[in-house]
């Protein structure tokens, strides 16, 4: 490792959503990360009643918590200010008013210590992410599943990504909590559906499974989320509830399941493949134990290394983006006091943006 580079330090800040998070991560000579310090203050209590995160609400809650928890990361580090190489923050995707308070506080702490400032995309730091604690070489394949993206992505190495496929309506996460919702489960749902669907028959409901025969790895939920919606109103009892709570994932898992055996397929296109590469599994959505299960055998049938992330770095936090903020260092990357928020920052900015009535797959 260059010696410039060695323990290099970064504090990282996550505000594009309902988690106010700080973190110092450093770099180890083997190229990985020690992370010193993870803090993330949740909002759930906040916005439980309203059902959703409500942004002003998280904004604000923002405000309140940042400096407090940035205060305990420094003090559970054992680092000082002064000791920092340089500050990340999450610029963007997310919501506007909440990306705002992480960039502005992040911006005023490196002015003030005149240390680099680096602006890191949300997804970016949950792509990088495993390479905190594993050895993983470039390239290797994504499929990130969060409450606001789904997406299979070609990793080609810091900066370069290519997207394979995206849902074209709902994100994972997002079918998850909403059929929560509708079953009566309380914000935020997908956990408490998880435990439902143990207790369910998985093969009670036959549940439509959209656009798994067309559109390559691209996906759609919303049509299974309105099957579960109509559903609904028949029936009365928790035993059937979590009958569908069950069918609802059994569903899920067949779609991943193809899915992604066409994204490996469309991976491993000009590319040795006698080679067994990694597939990165990461996002909130990572943390399904039966999603897990299911994505570990298909890795198995087509010949990849499945790995995901500890369960801590699944769900949004600083580390993933402090750890971004050392990987785009390393490449030159440096001080951007100027960088605005990007509430819509795809890592593929070449890619078709599939969302809305009217897509043709």
């Amino acid at each position: 490792m260059n010696k410039k580079y060695n323990k290099l330090t970064f504090v990282g800040i996550e505000t594009s959503c309902d988690e106010t998070a700080i973190s110092v991560v450093r770099l180890k000579p083997d190229n990985t990360g020690t992370i010193l310090s993870n803090i993330v203050s949740s909002q759930i209590d906040v916005h439980k009643k309203f059902g959703g995160v409500v942004p002003e609400l998280a904004a604000r809650a923002h405000v309140q918590k940042i400096e407090r928890l940035a205060k305990i990361a420094l003090a559970k580090s054992k680092m000082k200010w002064e000791n920092i190489d340089a500050i990340a923050a999450t610029a963007g995707p997310g919501l506007i008013v909440c990306l705002t308070i992480g960039m502005c506080v992040g911006k005023a702490i490196a002015g003030t210590l005149k240390k680099p400032f680096l602006a890191i995309n949300h997804l970016e730091g949950h792509a990088l992410s495993p390479r905190i604690k594993n050895k993983i070489n470039f390239p290797y394949l994504l499929l990130l599943v969060s409450g606001g993206h789904t997406q299979f992505i070609e990793v080609k190495g810091v900066g370069k990504y290519k997207r394979l496929g995206t849902t074209i309506d709902d994100a994972l996460g997002e079918a998850f909590d909403k059929t929560a919702k509708i079953l009566g489960i309380k914000f935020p749902g997908g956990p408490i559906l998880e435990k439902w669907a143990k207790k369910g028959n998985e093969k009670f409901y036959d549940l439509p499974k959209p656009i798994i025969n067309k559109g390559g790895c691209n996906l759609s939920f919303a049509g299974l989320k309105t099957a579960i919606l109509r559903l609904s109103k028949k029936i009365k009892s928790k035993k059937d509830k979590q009958n569908l709570a069950a069918s609802f994932q059994f569903t899920i898992n067949e779609i991943l399941k193809k899915k992604t055996k066409i994204a490996m397929l469309e991976f491993l296109k000009e590319k040795n493949k006698n080679k067994k590469y990694v597939f990165v599994i990461a996002g909130g959505v990572a943390a399904n134990k039966t999603i897990r299960e299911n994505l570990k055998n298909t890795s198995k049938q087509m010949n990849f290394e499945p790995i995901f992330p500890e369960l801590e770095l699944c769900t949004d936090n600083a580390a993933m983006i402090a750890w971004a903020g050392i990987e785009k260092y390393k490449t030159g990357e440096k001080n951007n006091l100027k960088f605005k928020t990007k509430p819509r920052w795809p890592l593929d900015e070449n890619a078709p943006f599939l969302k809305g009535p009217g897509i043709k797959l």
